[in-house]
């Protein structure tokens, strides 16, 4: 008896991985978008962006780029503006010459914006105070768990979903 017992459980064990695999919704990759793609959804929600070069090139560190950027960070940053109703200036997207790492600017998690005392009241505000990040600044956690640094001289926002959008 013990010994069907076990062969019961297994099985069971057996038909529910497969019930799970059937009706679970299909992984999906993530989306990056070209500069233009992303530029494009950020001018229709109203966002500008500069650039120190007066550039998009990914490969030049005083150029804006937005090449390779994660469909969830243009995302987040357009439920931020909409949350908002301030005005947005994307100041540093995928370009080269920010920090390294997996949650990076280069692979698209990442974006700077400039100060303004719109965005700054409504992040200070509306956000949880996570603390002063030793070599960042003051940190703040959304609702969602995105994070944004205030690095002295713009907001560097880490973008792990889109916000609530």
């Amino acid at each position: 008896m013990p010994r069907l017992a076990t062969r019961a459980t297994s099985l069971i064990a057996a038909l529910t991985g497969i019930l799970v695999l059937a009706v679970a919704p299909p992984a999906t990759a993530a989306t990056f978008l070209t500069h233009a793609q992303a530029a494009s959804q950020l001018s229709a929600a109203s966002i500008s962006w500069t650039s120190s070069g007066g550039c998009s090139d990914r490969n030049v560190a005083t150029c804006t780029s937005f090449d390779q950027v994660r469909q969830t960070t243009i995302d987040g940053i357009r439920t931020l503006r909409s949350a908002t109703g301030c005005a947005i200036t994307i100041t540093g997207g995928t370009e080269t010459g920010h920090s390294s790492g997996t949650y990076s600017h280069w692979n698209g998690y990442k974006l700077d914006i400039r100060h303004s005392a719109c965005v700054d009241s409504y992040i200070t505000s509306t956000f949880t105070y996570v603390g002063y990040i030793s070599g960042w600044g003051h940190q703040y956690r959304s609702g969602s768990g995105n994070l944004y640094t205030d690095e002295g001289n713009h907001w560097d926002i880490l973008y792990y979903n889109c916000g609530g959008c």
